[in-house]
């Protein structure tokens, strides 16, 4: 092929590859389409296909960067220190976090944990001096770790399993005319349901996440280890529910994740109650699991949102629509989460109180 020639669409391959070996599984489907959209675009912004807290407004980093340094100064200031950033987009979330935590001697070095080719470009020139890596395995294994994970968690592939007249099975994906669509699979998969769910009625949908569940698994240990807080923030719930939460947008709009797989940002609905238990279960201190909303209201945004608009007086009301964007119970103030995590004899972090 010649190295210029663009690939061939991923709903072509998947068709090819299911009529030589059969049905493949919602988690490859899923898997393969983000990583064929991530690989070599920049989805972020109004000319993108969606937009995150970061670029809503300065005030979401420099809330996480001064919590980051309130947890870190009380836990005893202990050097060296990292900042990781899993998926960390444009680098805006880095930049304003470092530049707030900076102010109170909170100097760590950066690592940015990045896939896009695209993505890494931009993010050169946003937080220079940055160190990357393909995942945690190459971040340093000495000196406390202050990791911040914002959206990145409900693009990894999900695993469903649906219960049938049959038992429980895995569901795949098949080619139906232009687009693709869920079937049962035929193996059985009742060894893969915890035992409490197992009897759910036929046609109950259960979600999980590898991907998650390993990453937690990974900081918890981390933190164990090496001391530290983690912050994970994503649209998602914090009691166990049934479903399919898989969906998908291009510009900025909702679309059927069945329809040109690769060419959409597939996420699932982040199960938060899960994730806190498989940090619990390494012996990591759980901060708790609060809403966005009433995080960054803890945190102080609107004496910040004042602040800003009283420097900045025209731009008052832009300041005010960003903050509610980002706290308001309609917006993303309910949908999203924010759970805490942070090593054993490390103090509790603002905004998880009660």
């Amino acid at each position: 092929m010649i190295a210029d020639e663009p690939a061939a669409p991923l709903g072509d391959i998947f068709r090819r590859l299911i009529a030589n070996t059969g049905p493949i599984s919602l988690m490859h489907y899923m898997g393969e389409a983000n990583a064929r959209y991530y690989t070599a675009r920049d989805p972020l912004g109004t000319a993108g296909d969606f937009v995150t807290a970061p670029e809503i407004s300065q005030m979401f980093g420099e809330l996480i960067g001064l919590w980051l340094a309130d947890i870190w100064i009380r836990a005893g200031r202990e050097s060296p220190v990292h900042y990781v950033e899993l998926g960390p987009g444009r680098g805006t979330l880095a930049s304003d976090a470092l530049r707030a935590a900076k102010r109170y001697g909170l100097e760590p070095s950066v690592h940015l944990v990045e896939a896009s080719t695209a993505l890494k470009d931009v993010q050169l020139v946003t937080v220079p001096g940055a160190q990357w890596h393909a995942d945690l395995s190459t971040v340093p294994m000495y000196g406390p770790v202050l990791i911040v994970a914002n959206e990145f968690l409900d693009a990894l592939p999900v695993r469903q399993l649906v219960k049938t007249a049959e038992g429980w099975r895995e569901r795949m994906v098949v080619p139906e005319g232009e687009r693709f669509n869920c079937i049962a699979g035929h193996q059985p998969m009742d060894a893969a349901v915890p035992e409490a769910r197992r009897d759910a009625a036929e046609g109950t949908i259960i979600e999980t996440c590898p991907g998650a569940a390993a990453t937690i698994y990974e900081v918890a240990g981390r933190l164990l280890e090496q001391g530290g807080a983690a912050l994970f923030i994503d649209y998602g719930h914090d009691t166990v529910r049934d479903g399919s939460t898989l969906q998908a947008v291009r510009q900025h709009l909702k679309v059927d994740p069945f329809v040109n797989p690769g060419a959409a940002d597939l996420t699932a609905h982040v199960d938060f109650a899960t994730l806190a238990q498989i940090a619990q279960s390494r012996g990591c201190k759980w901060l708790g699991t609060v809403t966005q909303g009433r995080w960054l209201r803890e945190l102080g945004i609107e004496t910040r949102a004042d602040s800003l608009a009283a420097v900045a007086p025209q731009h008052t009301a832009a300041i005010q629509t960003a903050k509610e964007r980002l706290i308001g119970e309609g917006q993303m103030g309910l949908l999203f989460k924010v759970m805490g995590l942070a090593a054993p004899g490390w103090p509790d972090g603002v905004g998880f109180n009660g």
